[in-house]
């Protein structure tokens, strides 16, 4: 089944950034007449190039009525074309050794190919015909919305853990998009049109909306001057403004119990609203190195064997089976940084959820010593370093940070802006943060209330 939206767990692919400055020539950008961006990083380690598209539209663009849109019109993108019909481009990549893929998430949709490089022309000449060239029909939609509908049951609604955190979103905001699931409501999935995916195409797939990211064998030069040959005849579109509201301010947390008939287990999940680093650098009420430190805070928490959350958690006072801390600094909006736990036997979500605000009050009192951040950073680049081979993964990292407005050369200092994280800023952003206006809990119950 194809990979049809992220729910965008980036902490670990931010954390190899530093893998570019290692990874072979430095990479190009240029942007053609038309505004689209293109952005090179040769790899000759191997006879591969990954080719992937990035549309700066996802869920945190749509309005209530029509969520899920930006999902279900991915779905539509490999149907017919003006040239080509339904599934010519997936039956091509996979005649020709390759991969291919798509996914959605909040901030952006993207498409890609893995193949040989001579087919990197291939590519271009595909995705610049689905660009403008898609044909939106209505039976094919019919058929394709019954899949997202099965697959938000598979996914969402017959899984009462994702439920949870898709309760968690929709109760911490009150104005942001990112109340919203990526994947849509299941009333506005059944009530889209196909009139609704053609006014949605035509707004956002354009090539001033986009860009293109290549990673492998490649020379930036022959990449520029085939972009330039297939892309360079596409005008570009009238992008719609951003109306998002900002996110309103909550006095004191929030609670939601969930019951559910099919967990099996509890499940504790509280979270937090933080700020993204693209929030950072535009407000002046937040410190460059705060989103910094947030991620430093998650991997203490959890972020390898033996982290505070299982060390106290799970192992020293066995209140749990499970923790875990996830935060990610590269997204568009304000976001969550979230704490989970699944209670051990026989004991309550009330006490598992007071034992990991007790954790926050540690960070508070007592931050992270020497040995302890060091830990921490030398983890960071082990990471970095694991993920180093994956062309794939490069071209991921490049465009996500692209599509929600950081500069990705930032990658040429992420490790040394890790690094000089001390312990006063670990406990500054949790008790900046991590206080009860700015915190939602849900708590999934097995069984009915």
């Amino acid at each position: 089944m194809r990979v049809k939206y992220l729910k965008t767990c980036v902490l670990v692919i931010l954390l190899s950034l530093c893998s570019l400055a290692h990874s072979g020539s430095t990479a190009e950008e240029r942007t053609l007449a038309n505004g689209l961006k293109i952005i090179v990083q040769p790899d000759n380690r191997a006879p591969i190039v990954n080719a992937q598209i990035w549309y700066r539209v996802g869920s945190a663009y749509e309005r209530n009525g029509i969520t899920g849109i930006s999902h279900a019109l991915e779905h539509m993108m490999f149907k017919a074309t003006k040239s080509s019909e339904s599934g010519a481009f997936s039956r091509l990549v996979s005649e020709r050794g390759g991969s291919e893929n798509a996914f959605t998430s909040s901030d952006f949709t993207a498409y890609y190919q893995q193949w040989a490089p001579e087919n990197l022309e291939t590519s271009f000449v595909m995705e610049a015909d689905r660009m403008r060239n898609l044909i939106l029909d209505s039976s094919e939609f019919v058929h394709e919305k019954s899949v997202v509908l099965e697959e938000r049951s598979l996914r969402v609604d017959d899984r009462p853990i994702s439920m949870a955190y898709e309760l968690l979103k929709a109760n911490a905001f009150v104005t942001s998009p990112y109340r919203n699931p990526v994947i849509g409501w299941r009333a506005d999935i059944e009530d889209l049109t196909i009139s609704d995916l053609r006014n949605w195409y035509d707004s956002y797939y354009h090539p001033n909306n986009a860009t293109l990211v290549v990673v492998g064998k490649v020379t930036a030069d022959r990449v520029f001057d085939l972009a330039e040959k297939h892309f360079g005849a596409i005008p570009a579109g009238i992008i719609p403004k951003d109306k998002r509201r900002p996110e309103v301010r909550q006095s004191g947390g929030k609670r939601i119990d969930f019951s559910s008939s099919k967990a099996k287990v509890p499940h504790v999940v509280l979270g937090y609203k933080v700020p993204s680093y693209r929030q950072a650098l535009m407000d002046s009420d937040i410190e460059r190195w705060e989103p910094f430190a947030l991620e430093v805070l998650a991997t203490v928490l959890s972020g390898f064997d033996g982290a505070r959350l299982e060390s106290s958690i799970v192992r020293q006072s066995k209140l749990a089976t499970s923790a875990r801390a996830s935060y990610s600094w590269a997204t568009l909006l304000p976001d969550l940084f979230t704490l989970s736990a699944i209670p051990k036997k026989g004991v309550s979500s009330e006490v598992l959820e007071n034992a990991l605000k007790e954790e926050i009050s540690g960070l508070i009192n007592n931050p992270p010593g020497e040995r302890e951040l060091k830990k921490v950073i030398a983890q960071t680049v082990a990471n970095a370093t694991f993920q180093l081979d994956s062309i794939a993964y490069r071209a991921m990292l490049i465009g996500t940070l692209d599509s929600v407005g950081i500069d990705w050369r930032i990658n040429d200092s992420y490790v040394d802006e890790i690094k000089a994280i001390n312990s006063d800023h670990v406990a500054q952003v949790a008790k900046k943060y991590f206080v009860p206006d700015l915190e939602t809990t849900v708590r999934l119950i097995p069984g009915a209330l």
